[in-house]
């Protein structure tokens, strides 16, 4: 049965946010709130957390993982990123933007595209979500918690635990937005908006 945590929206307490990330270093799967809508997300390395993200959402293995970031100079270990694509994606974070970038080593192989050997990432624009990243103190492994047969993705923490009480290990409750990021492919260096959602695509196309 998942624990069920009710974070302060502006000033998230301390204890509960830590609470979160111990569940997260311990290997558990959580549904937490972002600036775009809800996701799925557990520690980088944990092999069984990525199992169940792709059971839950029934993912191929052609589906981008994001790496949830508290910052640029985070970003900047996980991604290559060239001078010009650096400008306009530091002109758009952080933000509701989601962008496709070649991997470092850093990132583990089983995250990577397996042809492009590219991995998403993010810079949230969400004070719930700075405070679990600050916490862990390392990109937290997300996707979007958008089920099987639903149109939309999901935006209460109390479905969320009702329909997912058995298959993740914490619910953060907390006020989100609706629509997934956008999302932008820079993996050839040039722009290319693959999914319109709650970032403005206008700079990108």
């Amino acid at each position: 049965m998942a624990r069920y945590f009710d974070v302060h929206p502006d000033n998230p307490q301390k204890r509960a946010v830590g609470q979160v990330m111990d569940l997260v270093r311990g290997g558990g799967l959580i549904a937490y709130p972002t600036d775009s809508c809800f996701a799925l997300g557990c520690a980088l390395g944990n092999k069984d957390g990525i199992d169940r993200i792709r059971s839950i959402r029934q993912l191929d293995d052609k589906h981008h993982f994001t790496l949830m970031c508290q910052d640029f100079a985070q970003l900047g270990q996980f991604v290559h990123i060239s001078n010009a694509v650096f400008r306009s994606i530091k002109a758009a974070t952080p933000g509701s933007y989601t962008f496709i970038l070649p991997a470092t080593k850093e990132v583990p192989k089983r995250l990577l595209h397996p042809k492009k050997k590219t991995v998403g990432v993010r810079i949230p624009d969400h004070v719930v979500t700075q405070a679990l990243l600050e916490e862990l103190g390392e990109p937290m492994l997300s996707s979007t918690l958008l089920l099987p047969g639903h149109e939309e993705p999901m935006t209460q923490g109390w479905e969320i635990k009702e329909e997912l009480d058995n298959q993740v290990d914490g619910v953060i409750d907390g006020e989100t937005g609706v629509e997934p990021t956008t999302v932008i492919d820079f993996s050839d260096d040039v722009a290319e908006v693959v999914r319109v959602g709650a970032g403005d695509p206008a700079p990108f196309e």
